[in-house]
């Protein structure tokens, strides 16, 4: 896979930087946490990471596995701050840190800080700093969230991520396809093909880019490609 320069300005980037700025920029009596939720392959996670650099954000990428414990001490170690002994104790470091530095915090695949009984946990670092906290996660988020009442009422806005679109291939296109224009009616197909998946477009703008500099394509266009396989994610079926 060839190394991409620089990052396309894609819609789901576009809504995940808004979201963090409305949380830091609200007024004193609103919430301070927002939630960006999608299903997977739609660019979050690239966003959030994007955003987290824009906004001197502390970003973390929670695990299956994490306990508690090891949420925040990975939570510290992005601070840059040694964990305490003890779960309360580095609770309330993260939070003060939140609190005098002003920064905010994301946390990326949240459904795991629910699957492993973390949520209040989250809530009680909210609580103890007030900061702005962008939370991560599939699609079915807001409805895992809604059992937990005091949490729930503490989100401020529930971001729903876009497919993605034409529009957002054509600004990945110059990234995944350098020295290859791409036609829109090539595009279309690899939007389709995609089914929504941002990933997908990813995974056949580079392929394009392979076929178009072997065979030398100056453009890519659905005559040209023909018909040549696309990545759509299902496995082959069996040719017995």
């Amino acid at each position: 896979m060839s190394m991409p320069m620089g990052i396309a300005q894609t819609a789901n980037l576009g809504l995940c930087d808004m979201a963090i700025e409305r949380a830091q920029t609200r007024t004193q009596s609103l919430p301070g946490m927002v939630c960006l939720y999608g299903p997977s392959g739609v660019g979050k996670s690239v966003a959030a990471t994007y955003v987290s650099n824009r906004r001197r954000a502390y970003y973390v990428q929670a695990k299956s596995v994490w306990t508690k414990k090891y949420f925040l001490q990975a939570v510290l170690r992005e601070m840059g701050i040694t964990p305490g002994r003890n779960i309360p104790e580095m609770l309330d470091q993260a939070a003060q840190e939140l609190a005098l530095s002003n920064r905010p915090l994301i946390i990326d695949e949240f459904d795991h800080i629910i699957d492993r009984n973390a949520v209040e946990l989250v809530r009680d670092i909210y609580e103890s700093s007030q900061a702005a906290i962008l939370l991560i996660g599939e699609e079915r988020l807001p409805d895992k969230l809604k059992k937990y009442e005091r949490f729930h009422g503490r989100v401020l806005d529930w971001v729903p991520a876009r497919l993605v679109s034409i529009e957002d291939a054509r600004k990945l296109a110059p990234i995944y396809c350098q020295d290859i224009e791409v036609a829109d009616d090539l595009l279309d197909v690899i939007v389709e093909k995609a089914n929504g998946s941002m990933r997908r477009v990813v995974v056949n703008l580079e392929r394009v880019h392979e076929i178009a500099l072997s065979l030398g394509w100056p453009m890519a266009t659905k005559q040209l490609w023909s018909d040549r396989a696309l990545y759509t994610g299902q496995a082959p079926k069996r040719r017995l």
